[in-house]
């Protein structure tokens, strides 16, 4: 397409904004399996999820509705930041001298500078009509945090959020703007609970995981009757918020007259990954069109390219219903990478089925590629990332000079989920030479698979 208008940026109109978010199970081949209870092995029930979950949230978990419709509360939200600019990334194509055709949803104007208030919004929404009047949560990196202290604020929850160990001490800015909406924050594990106190007895200078601050998270909600739980990743649910993303992809896409041939997202727990190429996905299993789908992920985090797939908790405590996913077992406690979003044991249960089914592949890359592909990527498009995406644009680079090697013209889509400016420590740690990329070894994987539950096939 060499006659290609030369747009930089791909917008939508406020009133395309989409009115209801994507559910892709009913259009699998094979419905994912079940989560399960840790005691009886037998599938969940709403009962055993409402101590956490308001009953809305846990119908559209495990809806079969192939579109939900998003409340009009929630879309004057939204409006906020949504539609958000799609980009073609002309500057780093130009530097790299590939055919390639780049492109970028950027998620990183929201107001929090990432794509979590995408499902901070509606879970704050549905809880605060339940009538809870505190959220729980935990956060890696700090940006779910950050977005869902931010959707409390908007319908006069409490909020409180276990920030992992190594973040915490990293990101002391993401903990700023969480108190600045009105959260409180501790660094998890912390001395609160009975989970976070058996930690620190381990490892006084714990530098803490995802699933610690799970663990902690849970506890404290599942003692108090007023309070909820929110989890910004790996659940059906919370995915299929985030569809918001792909659905507007792909009438961005279409407006310029593309078709995507490689779709590349990072993923930790999968709920950008998903947003983006969930919509896409229906497309392909309609016969609409046939993009490469791929995940990327840390190399000192690898769930989908050495993880198994089987049942294991979603936190270190057990406290959670076991979850078919890939996983590097429950107690697996990652390096303390950059990329604290990316830091989790287990990849969300749709995300690791779309994978088990074929529909998807998976690469890992090391957070030192990562950030020179984001550093490039910085002095060619003006925006610093955000460390988690620094794994997809590495991919997408891989992909765009190999497009140089053979002269094929791909159309190369990704999803820049948030900026890096609160982040900046990390870059640092790059510029000065001294980051270092963190191995996974088979010692590594056969220590955290140890404890994961048996559970019969």
């Amino acid at each position: 397409m060499a006659d290609l208008p030369r747009r930089h940026k791909i917008v939508l109109d406020e009133d395309r904004l989409p009115t209801r978010w994507y559910n892709v199970v009913p259009d699998l081949p094979s419905p994912p399996p079940p989560p399960l209870h840790p005691g009886t092995l037998q599938p969940v029930g709403p009962d055993d999820l409402a101590p956490l979950f308001p009953m809305a949230l846990i119908e559209q978990e495990v809806s079969s509705e192939r579109f939900i419709d998003i409340p009009v509360e929630v879309q004057d939200i939204y409006r906020l930041w949504r539609p958000t600019p799609m980009f073609r990334a002309w500057g780093l194509e130009r530097a790299l001298g590939t055919p390639a055709r780049i492109y970028y949803k950027y998620e990183g104007v929201s107001p929090v500078g990432s794509h979590k208030p995408n499902t901070s919004v509606p879970q704050a929404f549905y809880n605060a009509q339940a009538g809870v009047k505190r959220l729980t949560t935990e956060t890696g990196a700090g940006q779910w945090g950050s977005a869902l202290a931010f959707a409390c604020s908007l319908f006069g929850l409490e909020c409180e959020v276990w920030q992992v160990g190594a973040s915490y001490d990293q990101k002391p800015y993401r903990r700023i703007m969480m108190e600045t909406f009105g959260a409180r924050v501790h660094r998890s594990p912390s001395d609160l609970t009975e989970s976070g106190r058996r930690f620190l007895a381990e490892n006084p200078e714990h530098t803490g995981s995802l699933g610690i601050a799970i663990s902690e998270a849970v506890e404290v909600a599942a003692q108090d009757p007023t309070a909820g739980y929110a989890l910004g990743s790996v659940l059906n649910h919370v995915l299929m918020h985030q569809t918001v993303i792909g659905e507007e992809a792909l009438e961005q896409l279409a407006s310029v007259g593309e078709t995507p041939d490689l779709i590349v997202g990072c993923t930790g727990g999968g709920s950008n990954f998903g947003g983006l190429t969930f919509p896409f996905i229906r497309e392909t299993l309609a016969g609409r069109m046939a993009p490469v789908i791929r995940a990327v992920e840390p190399e000192a985090c690898p769930s989908l390219t050495k993880g198994t797939y089987q049942y294991d908790f979603g936190d270190t405590a057990g406290l959670t219903p076991l979850l078919k996913m890939h996983t590097l077992g429950h107690d697996f406690v990652p390096d303390p990478i950059h990329a604290g979003g990316l830091r989790y044991h287990g990849m969300a249960p749709l995300t690791s089925h779309l994978y088990e089914l074929g529909l998807m592949e998976a690469i890992s890359i090391g957070q030192t590629e990562c950030f020179a592909a984001a550093v490039q990527f910085a002095r060619t498009e003006g925006i610093i990332p955000a460390p988690e995406p620094t794994h997809a644009l590495a991919a997408c680079i891989r992909a765009a000079l190999q497009c140089k090697e053979t002269g094929e013209e791909k159309v190369i889509l990704t999803a820049l989920c948030g900026h890096g400016y609160l982040d900046l420590g990390a870059y640092d740690s790059y510029n000065t030479g001294q980051m270092v990329d963190r191995a996974f070894s088979d010692d590594d994987l056969a220590a955290a698979l140890a404890s994961v539950p048996k559970v019969p096939a």
